[in-house]
């Protein structure tokens, strides 16, 4: 089962499942996360949502250039989770099912391509409590711990 964070469904609202990938990035102590001005500004994980007929892949580095103005490479999977959301943008009530990844941030060819996004390094202790979502922040932080016994 898929661990859930976040609110709970409503009962009786219809859910449309939206499959996702997003994208752990980090690089000398810090992560590479991406701010987006609309619906409300917060800081996210860079990726989103995989469209029709696209492999998670091909999605995943599509949205973090598009997000961040970097390409990515050493790709692993780290896990997924679930979350109940109302999406503005697409007028949509949706079950998130976010995969997320660690991946290693290679080249910037530019500024981020996505409208309303500003590509951040943040320290990783401080991006860990700035992103937006409980399960990226849950995400983070289960990625950071080996981190963080490795150094001492």
């Amino acid at each position: 089962m898929i661990p859930r964070y976040g609110t709970s469904p409503e009962p009786g609202r219809h859910y449309v499942r939206r499959p996702g990938v997003y994208a752990i990035l980090p690089r000398d102590g810090a992560l590479l996360l991406t701010h987006q001005a609309e619906p409300w500004p917060e800081f996210q994980l860079p990726g989103g949502g995989v469209d029709p007929g696209e492999s998670p892949m091909a999605a995943l580095h599509r949205e973090v250039f598009e997000e961040t103005g970097w390409r990515i490479a050493q790709v692993v999977r780290l896990g997924a989770f679930r979350r109940f959301t109302f999406m503005p943008e697409y007028d949509l009530w949706a079950e998130k099912v976010c995969t997320i990844y660690a991946a290693r941030p290679v080249r910037r060819l530019g500024l981020p391509t996505e409208p309303g996004h500003v590509a951040h390094w943040m320290p990783s202790e401080m991006a860990a409590e700035a992103l937006g979502n409980p399960g990226d922040r849950a995400m983070v932080r289960r990625h950071l711990m080996p981190l963080r016994h490795r150094a001492a």
